[in-house]
């Protein structure tokens, strides 16, 4: 349910804490629909199982698995997955 509130966010940016392949926990400040940097083709990635956001502070696309999101805040209210 939390990949609602990103998906759901209308381009406002989003923090998400996520945890990565190797498990370790991530920090991403980002937003959906930024499409200045795209250098053309399809994603490979599966949009069931992962959502693009567009990393700020890194200044890159990342992929975020849906699985694995731990929490998520937008308009300064943090929702929390249930561990």
């Amino acid at each position: 349910m939390l990949d609602d509130l990103i998906l759901n966010s209308a381009g406002r940016f989003v923090t998400v804490v996520f945890e990565k392949k190797n498990g370790e926990l991530r920090t991403l400040t980002g937003r959906l629909g930024v499409t200045k940097h795209l250098k053309g083709g399809t994603s490979t990635l599966h949009p069931d199982a992962y959502i693009t956001l567009y990393d700020v502070v890194n200044k890159g696309y990342r992929a975020v698995n849906r699985a694995t999101i731990r929490s998520v805040t937008l308009n300064h209210v943090t929702a929390t997955a249930n561990a």
